[in-house]
């Protein structure tokens, strides 16, 4: 059988004391892999992130003029590893919280065809994870969550980066977030039949690293429900505008009714005027997005097919040269 080209991209920002120990533990030889290179993005460092990088071994080294965002560094990645010819992409960080010697474990499930996006969970065996902070945790649950109620699916964690994609799951993939990814690329997958699969492995954490990907947890928040919410909407839009207007017009038509009958029994509508204008108005709204709803859903079988045309194009422009 012939063997894989496995490409290790590391997105980085002021990974110097780190990253050189995560290039170095990783294994070159794995079965089934006929090749491994490591790629580097460094997102606008102003250490030493790149030196140390191209000492340790680093086969790659691509650096942004400024900080772009790890989303943006992420497909960044996504597209050069394409273009070396890939036929698997990790994604590995550069600060030594994973570690490198169980990217052959998480890639086993894509080598054996089980799965074409597998991902590190850290909730599978949590005797595998130190260390983590309480408020992280409790925030990776609720995330997970609210992914899985999104697309119907049952993961344990959607926020771990430490993951494997197969060439297939990479030129199928359309994300736009700037801040972050990881949950995007679940709503985006699934949403093609892209099989996904979790495994447990070793995650560490250490008391005064400080993230640089999620900064203040507030501002992680709610930067990436943005991103959810813009995902959900274009990849579920009935559900994004059409529930919210099935429950506005349900709430209008009930409290018509109820004005209609108080106006039957007593002939006037003074007491509950502020109720029958607060009816009319929600039976209006639930109307408006209920078709927003039916509009967005038939522009949502247009963009299937512009990603199924940007999918052959990808495919066509990232061919591999045998």
């Amino acid at each position: 059988m012939k063997g894989k080209k496995l490409i290790i991209q590391i997105p980085a920002y002021n990974e110097e004391k780190t990253i050189g120990e995560v290039i170095k533990e990783i294994p070159r030889n794995i079965k089934g892999v006929k090749e491994v290179k490591v790629l580097v993005i460094d997102d606008g460092s102003t250490d030493d992130t790149i030196e140390v990088a191209r000492k340790a071994g680093a086969d790659y080294v691509t650096r942004n003029k400024e900080n772009l965002g790890l989303g943006k560094n992420f497909r960044k990645g996504i597209n050069s590893g394409l273009k070396l010819g890939a036929d698997i992409i990790v994604n590995i960080d550069g600060d030594g919280q994973f570690n490198s010697k169980d990217i052959p474990k998480l890639i086993k499930p894509i080598l054996d065809e089980e799965a074409d996006m597998v991902t590190c969970s850290r909730f599978l065996n949590t005797k595998l994870t130190k260390n983590m902070p309480w408020v992280k945790k409790w925030g990776n649950r609720r995330f997970t969550k609210l992914i899985n109620r999104i697309t119907g699916q049952r993961f344990t964690d959607t926020q771990c980066g430490f993951r494997a994609y197969s060439r297939e799951a990479c030129l199928r993939m359309n994300i736009k977030g700037k801040f972050t990814y990881t949950q995007e690329v679940f709503i985006d997958l699934v949403e093609k039949g892209i099989k996904i699969k979790e495994i447990p492995l070793e995650v560490r954490y250490f008391q005064k690293r400080k993230s640089y990907i999620s900064g203040k947890l507030t501002k992680y928040g709610f930067k990436s429900i943005a991103i959810i919410g813009r995902a959900t909407r274009d990849t579920q839009p009935l559900t994004f505008f059409g529930m919210p207007g099935l429950i506005l017009f349900i709430l209008g038509v009930i409290g018509g009714g109820f004005s209609f009958f108080y106006w039957l029994t007593h002939l006037m509508t003074t007491p509950i005027r502020t109720l029958l204008n607060l009816s009319i108005f929600l039976t209006i709204a639930g109307v408006s997005l209920i078709v927003l709803a039916l509009l967005a859903d038939m522009m949502k079988t247009i963009r299937v097919d512009q990603e199924e045309i940007l999918y052959r194009l990808r495919k066509r422009a990232f061919a591999r040269k045998e």
